[in-house]
């Protein structure tokens, strides 16, 4: 690494992307770093599958050589975690633990006890059963950080992002981990969405819009909110109420039913106007996370407006990608530069000390959530500078949101005890302790849990099976 301070940039990075056969984060990386003329680098591609890897490096100098390309950068696949990591300055994680079809048995087996889950990445039984087989990956990955790349910062972006995090921390206490999310950033585009339509103005950056974010992933609160110091709570009040039973659908005509990914905000309204608080994940995270509200069947999750994403779908999406991919290295489709609207790159820049920047990031707990245990992996703000992260107090968390937050924090740290241990007795009263489980029998609950662990064998330790 080279810094030239009079010129304020800084060259011949080196980042491991580990997971570099991902076609979605990867690729809006890539543009980011290209599009930003103040760093330039290697990217070092790693992927057990090393013909994905392989197609992204081409994809990946072809964006580096983009004639608007501000930076350069070139991307080279490595064979080993140990060659990626070997003097790497920053480790980016993005990986599918396991294959579309342990995600099938994730988020469609629990449907026979009547449990709908519309991602079952994160929370509930699909969220319990990927943590499973994704703890065992990020320990060998948290191993390596540390024998190859101690002092290198590392951005998670993997799914569940609480327990991959904690894994890292757990594995090796010193590494400097941290996870992204874009979550929050959906929110404050609802806000800024809110005061043109209360207040007729127009053109408000998602980053003019502060807010205090505290909770867990997916499961992250807004407390307080503001615009050139306009208080915003009152006004989203007025907002919810408004949209709570149309639900708010900016682009019209039903547009929440036309992704996979869209909704309407009904269950947001809801959660605030029970608690008074701003739920900031989208309606899909937020459903999985407490009792089944919000999907005790298909029509319910029909009537509050968002949708289940089903594997098939996924299968579908990732066969359009890799065609994309496949018309990316050809020619056939032209690489355009736009921007992914994350923030990985500018938390890059920062720690670089190009600009301090805030932003909400998971960390361990310091103290920034007074009344969660010390060392939980919390969502929040932080301030991010040159070499350092300095996460930001979110105060207290709402009295009736405490207890629907703390009950997953406990269930994290028995989910990441029952991984480390293989305990399998400990990893079934985890499983039924989340809502999402609430009302099944537990003989039920114990041969879904049989079932689906079974089902993912050949990605968990022997120990679970003595």
């Amino acid at each position: 690494m080279i810094r030239d301070l009079k010129n304020n940039t800084v060259s011949d990075l080196h980042v491991a992307y580990i997971g570099g056969g991902s076609r979605g984060w990867a690729w809006g990386f890539m543009k980011d770093l290209a599009m930003d003329g103040q760093i330039c680098g290697t990217v070092h591609l790693y992927d057990i599958d090393r013909g994905a890897a392989e197609r992204n490096e081409v994809i990946g100098n072809k964006i580096s050589a983009h004639a608007e390309a501000k930076s350069r950068w070139r991307y080279v696949v490595s064979d080993s975690l140990k060659d990626a990591l070997t003097g790497a300055d920053f480790a980016v994680i993005s990986i599918l633990p396991g294959t579309f079809e342990e995600m099938r048995h994730d988020v469609h087996m629990p449907e026979r006890l009547g449990i709908w889950q519309p991602v079952g990445d994160t929370a509930g039984p699909g969220g319990f059963m990927r943590a499973m087989r994704t703890i065992p990956m990020y320990v060998e990955i948290a191993e390596a950080i540390r024998d190859y790349a101690p002092d290198a910062w590392v951005i998670n972006y993997t799914n569940p992002m609480t327990l991959c995090v904690q894994t890292l921390y757990e594995i090796f206490p010193r590494v400097k981990a941290f996870g992204c999310c874009h979550e929050v950033f959906g929110t404050q585009k609802l806000l800024s969405a809110m005061i043109r339509e209360q207040e007729g103005i127009e053109g408000i950056d998602r980053h003019e819009i502060h807010t205090t974010v505290t909770g867990i992933n997916h499961f992250t609160w807004i407390t307080k909110a503001s615009w050139r110091g306009m208080d915003l709570m009152p006004m989203y009040r007025k907002f919810a109420e408004k949209y709570y039973e149309t639900g708010y659908d900016e682009g019209g005509d039903n547009n929440w039913m036309n992704s996979s990914f869209n909704c309407a905000q009904r269950v947001k309204f809801d959660l605030f106007l029970r608690y008074g608080a701003i739920a900031a994940a989208g309606d899909r995270h937020l459903a999985e996370f407490v009792p089944r509200w919000y999907t005790m069947t298909p029509e319910t999750v029909h009537s509050w407006k968002f949708g289940l994403t089903s594997v098939d779908w996924r299968v579908e999406d990732l066969a359009k990608r890799m065609k994309r991919s496949d018309d990316l290295i050809s020619g056939q489709e032209e690489i355009s530069l736009n921007g992914s609207g994350e923030e990985g790159h500018l938390l890059l820049k920062a720690l670089l000390g190009l600009g301090d920047i805030v932003s909400n990031v998971n960390v361990p707990n310091r103290g920034q959530v007074p009344d969660l245990p010390l060392g939980a992996v919390v969502e929040t703000n932080a301030l991010f500078g040159y070499d350092r992260i300095e996460p930001v107090y979110a105060g207290p968390t709402p009295d009736g949101v405490l207890p629907l937050v703390s009950r997953h924090v406990e269930n994290h740290r028995n989910a990441l005890k029952a991984a480390l241990t293989c305990d399998r007795a400990l990893g079934f009263t985890t499983f039924m302790n989340d809502p999402q489980l609430g009302g099944i029998g537990w003989d039920d609950g114990q041969k879904l849990f049989d079932d689906m662990l079974e089902a993912q064998r050949k990605y968990l330790p022997d120990g679970w099976f003595r």
